[in-house]
């Protein structure tokens, strides 16, 4: 293989790679092997800085059920403590056991409501991608048009 189908091949599968950028690319005015390649790399480039500007959708949402239990367990503390206050006549012992029990309800709470989040901030995040994706494709075929190609998916 020379040196110039060698680097087509490895262009084309790293836009094989890319399932964004996984289209027919076809030359309309005779463009050489060199142009091609760098043309291909160049709008690549252009895609890919478009598609990842700075992802925060990369930043993958963690913790929601944790933050949730202590913010719920919390939460339910501080209701006990209020509510076993008006409870004078009962012993320590009872008040203490009383205001555990509404800190594990609000404990639970709080682990359905930050699994709920989280799983949210997930589905957020997939549409983000899938965007993104779309995006970047959509670049590259504009970049390629205008370099000249016929881009087919």
């Amino acid at each position: 293989m020379t040196r110039s189908t060698s680097l087509l091949v490895a262009s084309l599968l790293s836009v094989a790679c890319w399932p964004a950028l996984a289209q027919t690319v076809t030359p309309l005015h005779g463009q050489s092997q060199q142009t091609i390649q760098a043309d291909m790399s160049a709008c690549q480039s252009q895609a890919s800085s478009y598609a990842n500007p700075s992802s925060s959708s990369s930043s993958a949402p963690g913790g929601q059920r944790l933050r949730g239990a202590a913010a719920g367990a919390a939460a339910g503390a501080a209701a006990g403590q209020i509510r076993s206050n008006d409870y004078d006549r009962i012993g320590d012992e009872a008040q203490q056991e009383y205001r555990q029990e509404r800190a594990k309800e609000g404990a639970a709470a709080g682990v359905v409501v930050g699994g709920s989040r989280q799983r949210q901030e997930r589905r957020e995040g997939r549409r983000a991608d899938q965007q993104n994706a779309a995006n970047a494709s959509s670049v590259y075929s504009t970049c390629m048009q205008q370099r000249g190609y016929q881009v087919s998916p």
